[in-house]
């Protein structure tokens, strides 16, 4: 069959390639549907290759998510001059990344990079630089990242680490850089940017930017994404002093610690058992491969804390020199504030300074896709987050520390702020974020109508702000009064 029509006499049908985008139907990536993709769609057909999300998307031409004779005759028909169904596109409202790997290769993995070729057009939005142009484009390396959404979402997340620092989207320059999907957040794509921004306003020492940008990777636009900074230690990132990987000497092995609580139990954790009797697990981030000296002054240091939290004495103050109170409170109280049932199971960044009197401060906020989880509409948002959670969640540590009138005292202390100050500016701020990405949203509903992003304000007034709006109307209930405890 390829032979036949490798000598019919076909016009192919061209595109700009400085657009960035390639039309439907160009398998080779070479910006023109022609004889070569017809070629290339047999060869995939005969292969078996199956549909399989992103990576196979530009050769399911009919766009059945199946990759049959059914695809092949519709190209063909393109080819022979018939009108092909156009791809999905981004909206222009938003600046737009163009990632172009080498070879046009598909992203497969979160462990091995890909070298790249990358810019930034800021389409004329007003307050964006572009960076780089298709004619000049920059380097690059990027792979696969997340757990659940890398195995289960369509729409892929991704880690980039640049070859030169660039401030991105009027965020402080850096090399590393996280393109969130976001998919599934069907409350209007907020689950991470509210409470990030609760964080900030609350006094977090650093909370990641994020800024919502479309995205064309190999030519085929993917959608909305948010350019997140990644988590690492750095002057402007978590700002403690970095510790070298195999450290030995017992003064630098003190701090600083980037430590997340994790869900999964993976090779390098720190694992105990807590002490309500279920699994404690913990993944250095920074230092990320230890000596067995930087592993058991950690490792003692956790035991140590988990210790003074399970006492039956919960006048004790014993647990404070393990944990900074006030930063606990404030990062407890925004996961509150958002309802986010994962808060302490998973993605739960800590760390720590160096020297022995140190503490461990709670945050950056990461991963609250939880958020509003539990939903329904009989659902009164009148439970504290561990409180009937999720199978899937184990809140470590909270529960328990919960008991402690300390620890209470302070959380009302920074509920004042958070009701008084920063909570009457959000509706706004809600607003006013829903708006700058409406329109992208439509778009990469367009591109991905399972993630359920359309219609932004809509989901935003109808869900996100009445869910907010409860779940604060009763922390002030259990919080407003001075007198009154959080839960006991």
């Amino acid at each position: 069959m390829s032979a036949l029509l490798a000598v019919m006499m076909i016009v192919p049908l061209l595109v700009n390639a400085q657009s960035g985008l390639r039309p439907r139907g160009d398998l080779n990536c070479d910006w023109e549907v022609n004889i070569a993709d017809v070629n290339a769609m047999v060869d995939a057909i005969i292969a078996g290759k199956p549909y399989h999300s992103l990576y196979t998307y530009a050769y399911d031409i009919n766009g059945d998510k199946e990759i049959t004779i059914a695809d092949l005759n519709v190209l063909i028909g393109a080819v022979l001059g018939d009108e092909l169904k156009p791809m999905p596109t981004y909206s222009g409202t938003l600046p737009v990344l163009f990632i172009n790997t080498a070879g046009y290769r598909d992203i497969v993995s979160k462990e091995e990079y890909l070298r790249a070729k990358w810019w930034l057009d800021n389409m004329g939005i007003e307050g964006y630089q572009s960076i780089g142009s298709a004619e000049a484009p920059l380097g690059t390396q990027i792979k696969g990242r997340g757990n659940a959404t890398w195995t289960n979402c369509e729409k892929k997340p991704y880690r980039l680490k640049l070859d030169e620092k660039y401030g991105m989207l009027g965020m402080p320059s850096n090399r590393h850089w996280v393109l969130l999907a976001n998919e599934g957040m069907w409350m209007g794509l907020m689950n991470d940017n509210l409470p990030f921004e609760l964080g900030r306003r609350m006094g977090m020492a650093w909370n990641p930017r994020q800024e919502p940008v479309e995205v064309v990777l190999n030519g085929q636009y993917i959608g909305l994404y948010f350019l997140t900074e990644q988590i690492r230690v750095g002057k402007d990132r978590v700002n403690i002093v970095e510790q070298n990987d195999n450290e030995t000497d017992s003064v630098r092995i003190t701090g600083g610690w980037l430590l997340e609580i994790d869900n999964y139990e993976e090779p390098g954790n720190i694992s105990f058992t807590e002490g309500s009797g279920e699994p404690f697990w913990v993944t250095p981030k920074s230092p990320e491969v230890l000596s067995a000296e930087q592993r058991n002054y950690i490792t003692d240091f956790l035991l140590e804390a988990d210790s003074a939290i399970y006492v039956e004495d919960k006048d004790s103050v014993e647990w404070e020199r393990y944990i900074d109170i006030d930063s606990l409170a404030i990062y407890y109280l925004v996961q509150e504030a958002v309802d986010n049932p994962e808060a302490f199971s998973g993605s739960c960044f800590m760390h720590k300074q160096r020297g022995d009197s140190t503490k461990l401060i709670f945050g950056p906020m990461w991963d609250c896709g939880s958020s509003f989880t539990r939903y329904s509409k009989d659902y009164l948002f009148n439970e504290f987050i561990y409180e009937n959670q999720p199978s899937y969640c184990r809140c470590r540590w909270i529960a328990e520390i919960a008991k402690f009138p300390h620890f209470q005292e302070r959380v009302r202390y920074h509920w004042q702020h958070f009701y008084n100050d920063v909570y009457p500016l959000m509706d706004n701020y809600i607003d006013s974020f829903a708006a700058k990405i409406e329109q992208a949203g439509t778009a990469d509903f367009k591109r991905w109508p399972q993630s359920q992003s359309s219609v932004i304000g809509l989901r935003v007034n109808q869900y996100l702000k009445p869910c907010f709006h409860k779940k604060v109307a009763w922390l002030q209930t259990q919080w407003g009064n001075e007198q009154e405890g959080i839960g006991n």
